[in-house]
């Protein structure tokens, strides 16, 4: 039997940036429909089935609100796709909903979804999304990224063979006073590790200087939190790779993210590489 085509489905919230994940997957080989109705995703697998034209192996198609709030059809095309043997991959475009506005506001463009004000709009297409969102493959959150940046993110999960990648993670260190990360599925808090900041000589450094990564490391209570932090991923990984998970994130938060949690995060994404998982670190709050 042939190989069946490679399906990646992007949807999100609006503003979030489909179109440029769209964009970003055709310059990686993809064959893309835009605002595809869920009814005729089936059609279009079928159709490549049918082909055999090595350019629809890998298909993506965008799915929005503007055909409505109703997710139930794409839900159901899924499900069939999961059961037909499609390797299928859920792309979740998300972002903050003060970014949203933002955004809206700029382009001038009205809101797919009719509220009396834009902030209503982005509620009550959050609020449809929900689920949709829980069952997201990958869900990438652009409130902080340039379109470069996104395209390069969706190079790092999808430039492979197969969307569908063993599980790759991202270890993203920050600090809470600028908020927590909207996309994180673990979160580890060390703001109870001595904090270099107190240090005079210490605060004009980051977690990247050896002073700080020795301040931060060193002490027993930082060699015992990362056992334990190295055991709960050594049990968690495979499982989240065996429920067909593709991407990871792995949120690591201190007080201003320049000291402890810049520290951790690095060592976390070395053990990672040397226990062969394919991980990525990133630091958000390093240059504030």
């Amino acid at each position: 039997m042939a190989e069946r085509p490679q399906l990646v489905v992007v949807t999100g919230m609006s503003g979030a940036g489909r179109s440029q994940a769209g964009k970003a997957l055709e310059d990686l080989g993809f064959f893309v429909i835009d605002n595809l109705p869920a009814s005729f995703i089936a059609q279009v697998v079928q159709e490549a089935d049918l082909a055999g034209d090595p350019r629809r192996r890998r298909l993506g198609v965008t799915v929005d609100t503007r055909g409505g709030l109703s997710f139930e059809a794409l839900e159901q095309v899924l499900a069939a796709l999961e059961i037909d043997g499609v390797p299928t991959t859920l792309l979740f475009l998300d972002a903050d909903d003060e970014v949203l506005a933002k955004r809206f506001e700029e382009s001038r463009r009205p809101h797919p979804v009719t509220g009396a004000t834009l902030g209503e709009s982005i509620a009550a297409e959050r609020a449809a999304l929900e689920d949709l969102r829980g069952r997201a493959d990958v869900v990438v959150d652009t409130s902080d990224r340039t379109v470069a940046e996104l395209r390069r993110s969706l190079g790092e999960i999808f430039s492979g063979e197969t969307p569908r990648r063993p599980l790759r993670v991202a270890v993203t260190s920050f600090g809470f006073k600028h908020g927590v990360p909207r996309v994180i599925d673990l979160l580890f808090d060390v703001r109870f590790l001595p904090n270099p900041y107190w240090v005079p000589e210490l605060r004009p450094l980051t977690g990247h200087d050896e002073a700080v990564r020795r301040y931060v490391l060193d002490p027993p209570d930082t060699a015992a939190f990362l056992q334990r932090a190295e055991d709960l991923l050594e049990f968690l990984l495979p499982r989240y790779e065996a429920e067909g998970k593709s991407y990871l994130t792995i949120g690591v938060g201190c007080t201003g993210g320049r000291h402890r949690s810049v520290a951790i995060a690095e060592e976390l994404g070395r053990w990672l590489g040397e226990g062969d998982v394919e991980a990525v670190v990133r630091h958000r709050d390093l240059e504030r």
